[in-house]
């Protein structure tokens, strides 16, 4: 059942229109204001970043996407071996089908390919309710020998999904134990809905690491499963929730309020599309920003699109950093170069 949910997974995504109707990324209501005159040489602008005490060569990470099928293998290998290859990091698709048959777990080992670089393990947050444990999440873990495990958040997928767990009551609690016990960081992402601030700041104090906001504005989940429903009621109360969620740079700020003026480490995903829309979530008060969409179509095609992709987006963000005159990610970080545009809802932090 789990193995057949993660092929139809990767083909809806690959076929079908499981964009948001009308709710966007918000990356649209804010621009840069150029600069002219940037005192910089293009060479010397450095896009390295320290994550999870490793140095990426680009604030970029490969959003967790798929696992537990062939084609996934494939794509996970892809994948990593471009990771490794650019200095980027990148998560899994969740592990649970890897954890119920161990067959599955070689789409998931990419340690061997990605030997030096971020690698992180991932399982729904909502299996800590479905007799998953500290040592599940262990066993995720060893399984990649990542350098951090996501704990994945998707009530409304899961409130939609014909098969899906629906039991979130009392889980922060085991959050919290989880992330006391683990023996690598824990990180909290949703799945393209966002993290309103109230959220963010419970999460914090149960000791996640990090948090992905995962807002909308990419891929809508709930059309994902609207595609898979089997009966006209589950697909009409799925297509119902297409325009669900916080959009990403809205769930980017509310996590910084959350933080309260601590640096606290944040990565921007959800319907990122190119490194201008990576340098827009940094200077909002991001340290990396996660595609997953552009990767996946890319990692189907070969290695060598998904390498083009990452130095596109490599590019783009340097371009962007130059003409702000930013030399560092921490420059862009702390530029107050992003201003919002001339009449654009768009609540500030």
């Amino acid at each position: 059942m789990t193995e057949q949910r993660k092929s139809d997974h990767i083909r809806i995504n690959l076929e079908e229109d499981v964009g948001f109707r009308r709710l966007t990324t918000g990356l649209e209501n804010y621009r840069f204001l150029h600069q002219a005159l940037p005192e910089l040489d293009l060479a010397q602008v450095d896009t390295r970043v320290e994550f999870l005490g490793k140095t990426l060569n680009v604030p970029l990470l490969i959003s967790s996407m798929t696992g537990g099928t062939e084609k996934a293998d494939l794509i996970n290998r892809t994948l990593a071996q471009a990771a490794e290859a650019t200095g980027i990091a990148m998560g899994l698709g969740s592990q649970r089908v890897a954890l119920e048959d161990q067959e599955f777990a070689k789409s998931f080992q990419m340690r061997p390919l990605a030997p030096t670089t971020v690698l992180l393990a991932n399982l729904g947050a909502v299996q800590l309710n479905y007799g998953y444990g500290l040592d599940h999440c262990q066993r995720a873990v060893d399984m990649l020998e990542a350098d951090g495990l996501i704990l994945h958040f998707n009530a409304l997928q899961e409130a939609v999904q014909p098969e899906g767990d629906v039991n979130f009551a009392g889980l922060l609690k085991k959050i919290e134990q989880i992330c006391q016990k683990l023996t690598v960081p824990v990180l909290a992402k949703e799945v393209g809905w966002g993290f309103a601030e109230d959220t963010a700041r419970r999460l914090m104090d149960a000791g996640v690491a990090a948090i992905d906001v995962a807002g909308a504005g990419g891929t809508s989940w709930s059309q994902v499963e609207m595609y898979r429903a089997e009966t006209e009621v589950q697909r009409r109360v799925a297509a119902t929730f297409v325009d669900w969620g916080i959009p990403t740079s809205e769930a980017i700020l509310a996590v910084k309020r959350a933080a309260g003026g601590e640096i606290f480490p944040i990565i921007a995903s959800g319907g990122l599309r190119n490194g201008l829309d990576i340098a827009k979530c940094l200077a909002l008060g991001a340290i990396l920003g996660g595609m997953a969409g552009p990767f996946l179509k890319a990692a189907v095609e070969s290695f060598d699109s998904v390498l083009d992709q990452i130095e596109i987006t490599r590019r783009e963000l340097r371009v962007a950093m130059f003409c702000i005159g930013a030399d560092s990610v921490a420059a862009l970080q702390n530029s107050d170069r992003l201003v919002k545009v001339a009449g654009a809802e768009v609540s500030h932090g």
